[in-house]
């Protein structure tokens, strides 16, 4: 298929940073079930999420823990079958592009700047029932056009003709068989009602009534956004480990990275490959 050769361009890994942002050994220490990670990203399709969304996270996994984590045996066994990780591996389920929703190690990311978002009061039988759903969509396809369509519903609607308008509000018939990450966990959270960027309304006098958002229209940075959801992050250089911020070890000298444009090591790398 022609898709295939274009995806992988898109899914193609830029070498991550010699030193990291997050301290991800810190990290997988803090993470509990129903942790939502979101990954900056280091590849093209990265990119064209980050610049759509205007955020610098790309993309979200929801963390499963280790298998023995999940109570339920029907959600044990679909994630069992999707992966022959040992049942000690730290998982996430997530929608990857090319690959549609799958079972992963958390130690892809050991190299990327990731972020954790807790569910704030999320009682333990309601993440379960959130992992369970989240296991339930395994093996589902990845909704590329959703992209694109989340795309054309932020570009201006009288601009665009009526047949490139956003189709993100429209009821499909049958059953939904496409997913992108962050849909899928609204999804998931959404089988509990727990809240990540409701609509408010105030109605007579002081009452106020929350909508669902349509999950559709969730993004990775709805959930650093949220205030339903706790921001944990570990960073590589840590206060804590020299007792405050001005004692922090600073150099004088200034990198490479930000010498005048007219220097040669301003340059950059060169050109990247070109699309298949």
């Amino acid at each position: 298929m022609l898709s295939r050769p274009i995806i992988r361009w898109l899914t193609r890994q830029r070498p991550p940073p010699p030193i990291p942002l997050s301290n991800f050994e810190r990290l997988c220490q803090e993470l509990k079930p129903c942790d939502v990670v979101l990954v900056e990203g280091r590849s093209r399709a990265s990119a064209v999420v980050k610049t759509v969304t205007q955020s610098p996270w790309c993309h979200a996994a929801l963390y499963v823990g280790r298998l023995y984590d999940i109570e339920d045996p029907e959600g044990r066994r679909l994630v069992r079958e999707a992966t022959d990780l040992p049942a000690s591996e730290r998982l996430v389920i997530e929608s990857m592009l090319g690959e549609g929703c799958v079972v992963r190690p958390l130690s892809v990311y050991e190299d990327d700047h990731v972020r954790l978002c807790r569910p704030q009061g999320l009682s333990h039988p309601d993440a379960q029932q959130v992992l369970m759903h989240a296991a339930q969509q395994i093996g589902k396809g990845y909704d590329l056009r959703q992209i694109f369509d989340l795309l054309r519903f932020l570009l201006p609607w009288a601009l665009m003709p009526r047949r490139w308008r956003s189709s993100l509000f429209r009821q499909l018939p049958g059953k939904q068989t496409r997913t992108v990450c962050s849909t899928m966990i609204a999804e998931a959270f959404g089988a509990v009602q727990f809240p990540i960027l409701p609509l408010v309304q105030q109605g007579e006098g002081d009452e106020l009534r929350l909508f669902r958002r349509n999950p559709k229209l969730c993004v990775p940075s709805d959930f650093d956004y949220s205030p339903y959801f706790q921001i944990i992050k570990y960073p590589f250089m840590d206060f804590s480990a020299h007792t405050g911020y001005r004692l922090l070890p600073w150099s004088s000298r200034t990198p490479a990275a930000t010498l005048p444009n007219n220097s040669t090591a301003a340059l950059g790398p060169p050109n990247e490959d070109q699309p298949p």
